[in-house]
């Protein structure tokens, strides 16, 4: 109900007040390629304990005089290799962007009284501006989306850290509620399988291989007790089960490692070397971790792991595109959003 259908003493505040909003937050982009811009994005996310952990001071001491005085200009330059000029951003930002606006719009005709906000945990827009413009457009029920189809400690949870941080600051906190990971819906199979279908049959070659690459972490996570692992899994099983695909032809493998710890395996760009070396001409590669193109898939998997491939004795690599703002993607968007806002509409 808005301030103007109140009843309220005269010298009563203005406060708006019975709308719904709905926040989409997705990992973060630097808002420049150049080297302070990176490494301002970088540090924020770095320094997240939930992102790396190990003691804090060895941890301090490593990042700000070795990883952020020479990572930002190698990571500037893939960035580089995939930034939207036309609206000098990246395309994570972009598609976020859209993913709002597109859901935004079909919810507006279920239930005018929402407001569909979209932002990032690191970089811009962040998730602090973007809750507290909810609550001052009046928003005293919010919906947290995290665009994470499958929970770990440092994409989902952290996500929950920040919105937690940001409430504890307000003095009339809005009702939350936060949609859970999607790994397993049949929403998100069927588009992800809708999708593979459509872009393989676009192809001049017929893949012997599918690789499902999921975003790496370190082992001792899995073994601390992280569902992450799990919930791939059981994304890339029920995907090979859709596409009905055995398991010589359908491969799960984890990308994007950092440092010298043992990450999750098997290694996305060590699994494309071994099919190349052992013969396999063609594949293909989706990336059923993300639910928008990314450096990761943009640049690491269409750009990297292509030419690791070609390098190693394969022929046709094929990156296949994240769901992003399609029609499949946007289905398995607007069914969560609505699945959680029941009884709020």
């Amino acid at each position: 109900m808005s301030e103007s259908n109140t009843v309220r003493p005269n010298n009563h505040p203005i406060v708006q007040s019975g709308r719904i909003g709905v926040l989409l937050v997705n990992l973060g982009t630097p808002d420049a390629t150049d080297y302070w811009s990176i490494r301002r994005y970088l540090k924020q996310f770095l320094s997240d304990p939930r992102v790396i952990e190990v003691n804090r001071v060895v941890w301090w001491l490593i990042l700000n005089l070795i990883i952020l005085s020479v990572r930002p200009r190698r990571k500037g330059r893939d960035y580089d290799k995939i930034w939207n000029r036309e609206r000098n951003e990246s395309p994570l930002k972009t598609i976020t962007r859209s993913q709002a606006d597109k859901l935004a719009t079909t919810l507006a005709a279920v239930d005018p009284r929402i407001i569909v906000n979209w932002a990032m945990r690191y970089g811009n827009p962040a998730i602090e501006p973007g809750l507290k413009a909810m609550s001052e457009q009046g928003c005293d029920r919010i919906l947290l989306v995290p665009l994470y189809p499958q929970y770990a400690a440092a994409t989902s949870a952290t996500v929950y850290d920040e919105v937690s941080r940001v409430l504890a600051k307000m003095r009339w906190q809005p009702s939350l509620r936060v949609a859970p990971p999607y790994y397993d819906k049949p929403t998100y199979i069927n588009a992800l399988t809708k999708s593979l279908q459509s872009e393989i049959a676009k192809l001049p070659f017929t893949p012997q291989v599918i690789l499902a690459s999921f975003h790496g972490m370190p082992q001792e996570y899995l073994e601390k007790g992280d569902p992450y692992y799990c919930q791939c899994a059981k994304t890339a099983r029920l995907l090979c089960e859709s596409l009905k695909l055995n398991n010589d032809r359908f491969l799960m493998t984890f990308q994007s490692r950092f440092g010298s710890a043992e990450w999750l395996k098997p290694y996305t760009d060590s699994t494309v070397t071994d099919l190349a070396q052992r013969g396999v001409k063609s594949i293909a590669v989706i990336s059923p971790g993300f639910s928008a193109d990314c450096l990761e898939t943009l640049e690491e998997i269409a750009m990297e792991n292509s030419t690791i491939f070609k390098e190693s004795g394969g022929e046709n690599f094929a990156a296949i595109p994240c769901l992003n703002d399609s029609e499949e993607g946007m289905q398995v968007i607007r069914d969560v959003a609505l699945n959680e806002l029941k009884g709020w509409i």
